[in-house]
Order: structure tokens, then sequence, then C-alpha cells
């Protein structure tokens, strides 16, 4: 008989545990925001589970506690389930994600892109930097912003890390690209954000990737300055800021063209060409104020070690640079392509 109460004893104690483990709904230790759509709630984090309810991205959550890899949540609604840490977002992380996307809607969109490869959107420019959202591929994007910060380094075989960092002939860090973005969603959603430049693919409208091509140019932004008549109706006429070499460069940009349209000869030609830029975004354009006006746009360069506004006036198909004053100086040699 006592064999008998003691394990009934010792079972009761295992019950409980298990009850007050998985089951009882802790007072609130953190605010937390699920980071992604359809995330599924469990009632355990046992490998044989039941799910109880789903999340979606931007849903705020109540923390209980947190189990390794998982934290048990409550839902608004007053669910209770079990999730992966990973698909949580902190409130911190989150007010920044608020930020970005009130800073994206408030600054000029340099150029329009989408994601070619499964892409992470981040608080700020790095890896280490967390994580606010994972994008598919062909998730189209904004482009507003360029950062350059240090790629990861890997030591080279048979060198650990500290010897590495401690060895005078380490050669320079890489760089790499990162770009504010505003993603929109297949939901109809946005949501913005740091990602690595090399995963987005421009879409640049034809012909400019054909001439940027041929001249060795990679293209960081572009804009329609104006619109010209044309039979076949009327035509764009393009500004193109670009560079050359590999990502990670000090200047956003280091040379612009721009591209008029000849209906004469019924294609696009290079009016303007400048190659000794270092230049900064944004590009700030001034619309005509009547069609067939002039067009205004200026960008912050530093090419001579010292940070100046340069300004642009593009008068039908001329586009020469304004002086300080208003004068404007002799329009620079241009070739046709």
């Amino acid at each position: 008989m006592r064999k008998l109460v003691i394990g009934f004893m010792v079972l009761l104690v295992i019950a409980a545990a298990v009850y007050f483990r998985f089951r009882r709904p802790a007072g609130r230790i953190e605010v937390a925001y699920a980071s992604n759509r359809d995330v599924m709630l469990y009632d355990t984090t046992a490998a044989v589970r039941e799910p109880v309810t789903t999340v979606n991205y931007g849903d705020r959550l109540d923390v209980l506690r947190r189990l390794q890899d998982h934290a048990q949540v409550r839902t608004t609604t007053g669910v209770v389930g079990w999730i992966d840490v990973t698909d949580l977002l902190s409130a911190d992380v989150w007010q920044r994600a608020k930020e970005l996307e009130a800073k994206a809607a408030s600054s000029p969109i340099e150029a329009r892109g989408h994601t070619h490869a499964i892409s992470n959107l981040h608080v700020d420019a790095g890896r280490d930097s967390p994580r606010i959202r994972q994008l598919a591929k062909t998730i189209s994007v904004d482009l507003f912003e360029r950062k350059v910060v240090d790629a990861p380094t890997t030591p080279a075989a048979g060198q650990d890390a500290s010897s590495a960092s401690s060895d005078a002939e380490t050669p320079p860090a890489k760089k790499e690209d990162w770009w504010l973005v505003r993603a929109h969603l297949p939901d109809q959603s946005t949501v913005s954000g740091w990602i690595l430049g090399r995963f987005v693919d421009l879409d640049v409208p034809a012909p400019l990737p054909d001439y940027a091509s041929s001249a060795g140019v990679h293209i960081v932004a572009w804009f329609e300055l104006n619109h010209v008549a044309d039979p076949a109706g009327p035509k764009p006429q393009y500004l193109l800021v670009g560079s050359r070499g590999p990502e990670g460069q000090p200047c956003d940009f280091t040379l612009m063209r721009a591209f008029t349209w000849s209906t004469q000869r019924q294609r696009y030609e290079t009016a303007y060409v400048e190659s000794d830029l270092c230049g900064k975004l944004p590009v700030n354009l001034t619309p005509p104020t009547s069609t067939g006006g002039d067009v205004t746009f200026s960008f912050s360069d530093s090419s001579d070690d010292e940070s100046e506004t340069r300004t642009y006036r593009m008068h039908q198909t001329i586009v020469r640079r304004v002086k300080e004053g208003g004068s404007v100086p002799a329009k620079r040699k241009h070739a046709h392509g």
C-alpha cells in the first residue's frame, strides 16, 4: 500500500510539472511582434505537438517565458502557444522597423528593382544587424539610400581568427553595398529595411542597360527628366548615374549621363557626360513648371575634397551646369551614341 501511495505521488508531481511547464500562462516578461506571415503557434515544444493558432507579421504578442530556442506567447485574443524565437521581433527592433518605414515614405526613390534570391531585411546595414523580415524572390523594391560596410572575413585555411586579426599582412576588408529599400509584398503591404545590394536586380528601362553595358558602367540610379514629342508618342529623357569597378566604392556614383531622344534618328543619344564626380545620393529633381519647360537637378559632390552642391539645368535636349548666382558655364563637350 505504501509503495502504491508513493508511486501515485510521483505521478502527481510529474503531471503537475508538465502542466505548469506547458499550460499555465505566466505573467508577461516582454512584448514582441511576429516577424513573418502565417507563423504557427503550438501547444508544446515537444516533437509531437498540435497547432493552436496562426499569427502574422506585426501581430503583437506577450512573451510569457523562454525555453532555449522557443518562447511561450499570448496573442491579443488570449490564445497561448509556443513559437520559435526566430519568428519574433523585439519591441526595440519593431520600433526601429517602423522608423525605417517612415523614413522611406518621406524619401525620394532613387531606383527600382526586385529581389533575385531569398533575402533578409535588416534594421541597419550589415549582416550582424537584427533581421526584420525575410523576402522571397521577385519581390519589388524601391531603393532610397546606400551604405558601405565591411564584408565578413573568413580566416585562411590553417589560420585561427585571433592570429588573422593580429596579422599585419592581412589585406583590407572587402566592402559591401547595402541599400535602404521598401519592399512591396504579395498581400499589398510594404516593409522597409536594409538589404545586401547584390541581392537586388535593378529594373532599368530599355535601352539604358545596353548603353551602360557598352560603356562599362554599373548603373546606380536613373531618373526621368522630361518628355519630348514623337510621332509614336511622348518619349522620356533620362539622367543616369553610375560607377565603375566593384561594389564598396566610397562614392555613391562617379559619373552621370543624360540621354535625349532624337526624333530624326529615332534613337536615344548621349547628350551630356561627366565622369569625374564623387556624387552622393539623393539626386533632387525639380520638374518643369510647364510642358516643354526646363528641369533642374542637383546632388552633393565631393570630388574636390570639399562637399558642394552641383546644380544642372536641362533645356530641351541641352544640359548645362548652373553655377552659384545663376550663371551658366559653357556646355561641356558631349558625345552621341
